[in-house]
């Protein structure tokens, strides 16, 4: 238990583990392995993989400022994507090779001087199944590991906490100065790992904080990650991102949003903050609603993201 986390937290971290699924299996040797490289525009772009798992390689690209080496680490950034039902994007969008250019958030951050690392989640790009494609193969993903007493946001977490491992490994990265960005999905995985991954300082995540009670008031359909079943028991969503704290943690959102209906989101940036408060950091949370804004990265969101990495990490806003 963090030094500043209440006796109250401690059991709802312990409440959330049991219904995520129970403890992650140990970690192991990464084994990353590099499939070729790119000059970029300040950086180096990196097709590499490594194992979650023992039997499972993740895919990832991994974008190293020119700057960064061995006697001048930089900060690093994980990149989750998004979902948007593209699932042969993956890690590739954010890595700036395709999809929106909005979200070509790794490579806008490797300019600025961050490590960063773009993993695929599971199910998307070259982590799908040849015989069950796009939603199909997710759901099935989702079933199995229910039924093994588990959840996909398990999954999720194991996976991003690997991705964790492997840049804390690499010599040009200063694993003191470690984030995590995402959008949408990502956003969601953003605070899912939060409460587990103490190595990441600081936290970014945008437009995605559905609540249960929104999803249940708005016949809301959304992507298997964010459902952690039994969770309703001993909270909602805004509980789970709260065990964030005492961490860095920045959430956008857009009033016209559909996919985190913006009365509920009011309320759960408040529930946030009073945990924050209650963890002995209330400066730690911040929020930011953009009004007529829909599911997108605005410039003001974006912008709000790369001052909260440069505050927190020590890394370069523009």
């Amino acid at each position: 238990m963090a030094a500043t986390e209440r006796p109250d937290a401690e059991a709802r971290r312990a409440a959330l583990l049991r219904c995520l699924g129970g403890p992650w299996p140990a970690g192991g040797p990464l084994e990353m392995e590099e499939q070729g490289s790119e000059a970029c525009d300040g950086y180096t772009l990196r097709r590499v993989s490594y194992l979650a798992e023992p039997d499972e390689r993740v895919p990832a690209y991994l974008l190293t400022p020119d700057a960064a080496t061995p006697e001048a680490p930089a900060p690093a950034v994980a990149v989750w994507h998004q979902h948007n039902g593209q699932y042969e994007l993956g890690g590739s969008e954010p890595a700036g090779l395709s999809g929106d250019p909005m979200h070509h958030t790794g490579a806008a951050l490797a300019r600025l001087g961050y490590v960063v690392l773009c993993p695929d989640a599971l199910c998307f790009g070259e982590r799908r199944d040849d015989g069950l494609h796009g939603g199909d193969f997710e759901r099935f993903e989702f079933l199995r590991y229910v039924v093994r007493g588990k959840s996909l946001a398990w999954k999720s977490i194991l996976d991003m906490r690997r991705a964790v491992d492997l840049l804390c490994g690499l010599p040009e990265v200063d694993a003191a100065r470690l984030g995590c960005y995402g959008h949408s999905m990502g956003s969601t995985h953003t605070w899912l790992v939060g409460p587990w991954e103490p190595r990441l300082k600081c936290l970014v995540g945008n437009c995605c904080l559905p609540t249960y009670a929104a999803i249940e008031r708005t016949h809301l359909l959304h992507c298997f990650p964010n459902f952690v079943p039994g969770w309703m028991e001993h909270g909602d969503t805004p509980e789970i991102a709260a065990l964030t704290a005492p961490r860095a943690l920045h959430l956008n959102f857009g009033t016209d949003d559909s996919g985190s209906p913006i009365p509920e989101v009011r309320e759960a940036v408040e529930a946030i903050a009073a945990r924050y408060a209650e963890a002995g950091a209330p400066d730690a949370f911040t929020w930011y609603v953009e009004e007529g804004a829909g599911h997108v990265l605005s410039e003001e969101m974006w912008r709000r993201a790369r001052l909260c990495f440069a505050h927190h990490l020590g890394g370069r806003a523009e």
